[in-house]
């Protein structure tokens, strides 16, 4: 039994990378937004935190700035950590780390305060700048988890500290983990998650007509559809340019709209609407086989409004909202496999302004009315890329939908993440990920690029964003916001001006072709079988040499198995019969 239990250990600590084994602790996905009455075990046993269930009173801790540290005890002798007397924002406690550029931090604690609620953010102070780590609303009590983590520019000590704007409340700590990563290690999670959730086991037999196992035959596996969504946004420049349409069409089967089915480009003039480019751009992507997002019903940034609506009085914004929903959804219900609803409302609330705190609410249940099919999602911006918006927090994003809920909408939900990137704080991607996975809805990203500038590798930083993203078992799908327009791009070009691929261009046609272009050749071994482990989708299987391929024997499901073949996600190993005649 302890050999057997070593044999897991050693399963889930060593992985393959690149072609090395990497000894990987294995990262914490997990995440909670419930207030509890007595907070968690620290994640990785505290990592290279000191005394990170304070269980042995203040050792490792010191005050920052005015704040006194006491160590008290709960009645169920728990230790945890009080910064009181405090009169700035970042009086609290602090413990001192060394940070090595080279890695990657993930980062957690419990937080409770002493009155009310309030906004806690852990914060690294470096010789080099202030990194915010994590954030969360603590309350009084119960205990309410922080989740974050970071890089830093340069190697050196830094300060952890916890602050709230408000100064007048006790600040509580407890349950602290620190844990660095080696690149190597966090490339290892991302192996790990993908041969898991986005792959699948099979095992497959070439036999003779006589159902006799053929040894050395070489099989050829292609994959022609990836069940993962992986799109880029286009727009109506595309109609009227071939290059553009073949440079799209022979990589993605997913696209959003750019603008055209905004109410803007829809009714630019009251009452006198526009469908033109939205159902020609339609009509394009039916032909070549592409799945639309509808982008957006709303939106809810006053800025971006049809000139015309801001002056509307609210009795007749609420009539132009209603006709704008239906003729909208109506139109396009069946055709499209989601809606953008109410974008960016996170950051913004005109409807809500004009119509009341419910607006949002009330316009997912019309939709919901309009197509019952497709997805509708919140979608919003800086959750996965800014740890220092707290309008759009991962935080704000869950309150943000049980405010939806509270409000009478039951229906489908669905998460948008734009994910509008500068740089790459990667360990806080991932763990804001995990925070609004624990509200169990799907998930995509919905609007990825990289903007240049600013000293950055805006390649290198597309790479590492795309590879994490489709790496996370909570994302469902990824849609870059890269259309293409003479005049430059929105953030983030792929292509130059003829269609040749610019250094973000390339490293998107890598991510396709290791991720959604599988193309395998292997040999049967003795007893006809070869075994791997497919990305989820349609295959068309072949023999070299041979031209005759039937039908033949069932798999364990006894569902009949041909040259074409479906990988599906399953934890059974899919098995396949193949006549090479």
């Amino acid at each position: 039994m302890k050999i057997k239990a070593w044999c897991y250990l050693l399963l889930n600590f060593f992985v393959i990378v690149s072609g090395f084994v990497v000894n990987a602790v294995p990262y914490d996905y997990s995440y909670t937004a419930e207030c509890l009455k007595n907070p968690n075990k620290p994640q990785y046993d505290g990592g290279i935190v000191v005394n990170p269930e304070l269980n042995d009173g203040d050792k490792g801790w010191t005050s920052l700035g005015n704040a006194k540290l006491r160590i008290r005890r709960s009645d169920t002798g728990n230790g945890f950590a009080v910064a009181y007397q405090r009169n700035q924002s970042f009086d609290s406690i602090s413990q001192e780390f060394f940070l090595d550029q080279e890695k990657l931090y993930t980062f957690s604690a419990w937080v409770q305060i002493s009155d009310g609620d309030a906004t806690v953010v852990a914060t690294f102070k470096t010789p080099t700048g202030y990194y915010d780590a994590a954030a969360t609303k603590a309350k009084s009590g119960c205990w309410s988890m922080l989740k974050g983590g970071l890089t830093v520019n340069e190697s050196g000590t830094a300060h952890l500290y916890f602050q709230s704007e408000n100064p007048s409340i006790d600040i509580w700590i407890d349950s602290v983990s620190l844990q660095p990563f080696t690149e190597e290690e966090w490339k290892s999670h991302q192996y790990q998650s993908i041969e898991k959730v986005r792959k699948s086991k099979v095992r497959i037999q070439a036999v003779d007509d006589e159902g006799k196992p053929l040894a050395n035959r070489t099989i050829t596996i292609q994959q022609k559809f990836a069940k993962f969504p992986f799109g880029c946004a286009i727009n109506k420049n595309i109609l009227n340019n071939q290059a553009y349409q073949n440079w799209f069409t022979s990589r993605f089967k997913y696209t959003t709209f750019e603008n055209e089915m905004k109410w803007y480009a829809n009714e630019p003039i009251q009452n006198r609407e526009d469908y033109s480019d939205a159902d020609a751009l339609l009509q394009f992507t039916k032909s070549h086989g592409v799945s639309v997002r509808g982008h957006n019903v709303f939106w809810d940034d006053p800025r971006n409004q049809p000139s015309w609506v801001p002056n509307l009085q609210p009795p007749q914004l609420a009539v132009a909202a209603n006709k704008r929903i239906n003729s909208v959804m109506r139109r396009y219900s069946g055709q499209v496999i989601a809606w953008d609803v109410v974008n960016e409302n996170l950051h913004f609330n005109f409807f809500e302004s004009k119509l009341g705190n419910t607006a949002s609410s009330k316009f997912y249940a019309v939709a919901r009315a309009l197509d019952r099919n497709a997805a509708l999602f919140l979608n919003d911006y800086n959750t996965i890329e800014s740890p220092g918006d707290q309008k759009s927090s991962p935080d704000s994003y869950l309150s943000k939908i049980s405010e939806i809920r509270s409000e009478g909408y039951r229906g489908t939900l669905s998460i948008g993440l734009e994910g509008h990137f500068w740089q790459a704080n990667i360990p806080y991607m991932r763990s804001a990920i995990d925070k609004v996975a624990s509200s169990r809805l799907p998930i995509w990203i919905t609007e990825l690029d990289v903007g240049a500038g600013t000293g950055t590798n805006q390649a290198a930083v597309l790479d590492q964003v795309l590879r994490e993203a489709h790496a996370h078992p909570a994302v469902n799908g990824i849609i870059l916001w890269s259309a293409w327009s003479p005049n430059g791009c929105y953030r983030m070009c792929l292509t130059d001006n003829n269609f040749q691929n610019l250094p973000t261009g390339d490293v998107v046609d890598k991510i396709i072709q290791e991720f959604f272009g599988t193309a395998v050749t292997a040999t049967t071994d003795a007893n006809g079988f070869y075994d791997t482990s497919l990305v989820q989708g349609d295959y068309h299987l072949s023999f070299a040499h041979f031209d005759h391929y039937q039908p033949h024997e069932k798999d364990t499901k006894s569902q009949q198995i041909s040259h074409n073949l479906k990988v599906e996600a399953s934890e059974d190993i899919l098995h396949i019969k193949i006549l090479a005649k």
